[in-house]
């Protein structure tokens, strides 16, 4: 725990999860202002957008923070160049094997840690300089793996010598404190986040977050090897029904098509992509940033402790 507190530079071992179109330059500085480390999401950015971003977030906090770049979005060569250029002190990576970009980010004084599904990538992360690894198990919102956090994380802390950050099914202290057990130096954290004050997702896409209950994600496109865990609503449903009668990928993207966007910004939770993970049923109320991560925190100390709520 400590040496991601010390090496970054920030309060809580905490990182917020790269969530594309929902972590804007604003919202990171206001994570990274309440004491986690505040990721903005290049993933539903042009380059020009993401230089942005990462100047307003630079101007509105004097702490730490990261970018997350997804592998797979069209204008990853740029997005690179710019995280390093601009010298963002942490990359995260998402979506596919970042090795290409790790020389030219590591050049630039960047920490990087890729979300690894997976021992074998873990293994190869760090086999290519990378400063951590970010363990995502498949209870957590929007594209998954298969593997669980309890089954990854002491695997993927065996397989190598680098931080491991613990990722998905993380909402509250006890949970926290399992993440440290299981050999993690800090965790990731997203849906939980969700929930505070500053994030800029709709309000109905909040208040459906609020209402969830312990069964209410589903995985959509796990027949067709791109599974994306959501909440359960009208498009979610009708994805599945047709997914498992065997359609054709064109007519499944009808369903998924600006979808994140119709959630985030029209509150259409119908059909809206409403990505979240597992634990939304434990998030019960809209609160600031930093009362969920200072109540993450010290329910993690009472639980160290033995004391439960």
């Amino acid at each position: 725990m400590g040496y991601l507190n010390e090496r970054l530079g920030i309060r809580f071992p905490i990182f917020q999860g790269g969530m594309a179109n929902i972590a804007t330059g604003e919202f990171a500085a206001a994570i990274s202002n309440a004491g986690g480390l505040g990721i903005i999401a290049a993933g539903g950015m042009t380059p020009e957008v993401l230089l942005e971003n990462i100047r307003r977030c630079r101007s509105l906090t004097q702490k730490p923070f990261g970018v997350n770049i997804m592998l797979m979005h069209p204008a990853v060569e740029e997005q690179a160049e710019i995280a390093a250029r601009e010298q963002v002190p942490v990359i995260t990576t998402g979506a596919g094997n970042p090795g290409k970009y790790l020389p030219r980010w590591k050049e630039a004084g960047c920490l990087v840690f890729p979300v690894v599904p997976s021992v074998a990538l873990a293994r190869r992360m760090e086999a290519a300089g990378a400063d951590g690894v970010i363990a995502e198990g498949t209870e957590s919102g929007g594209h998954v793996g298969e593997l669980t956090t309890m089954a990854l994380v002491p695997q993927v802390v065996d397989a190598v010598k680098v931080p491991v950050i613990a990722a998905g099914g993380i909402a509250d202290g006890r949970q926290l404190m399992a993440a440290f057990a299981l050999g993690a130096a800090g965790a990731q954290v997203g849906t939980c986040l969700l929930v505070s004050e500053e994030c800029p997702i709709h309000t109905a896409y909040k208040e459906a977050v609020v209402k969830a209950g312990d069964t209410d994600t589903i995985v959509t496109g796990r027949i067709a090897g791109v599974p994306v865990r959501i909440l359960k609503n009208k498009m979610a449903r009708e994805y599945v029904k047709r997914e498992k009668a065997g359609a054709e990928k064109l007519e499944l993207e009808q369903y998924t098509l600006g979808s994140l966007r119709k959630a985030v910004f029209d509150g259409d939770v119908q059909n809206g992509s409403l990505m979240a993970g597992q634990v939304a049923g434990m998030c019960r109320e809209i609160r600031p940033a930093r009362v969920i991560l200072e109540e993450l925190w010290e329910g993690y100390l009472r639980a160290k402790e033995g004391v439960y709520p």
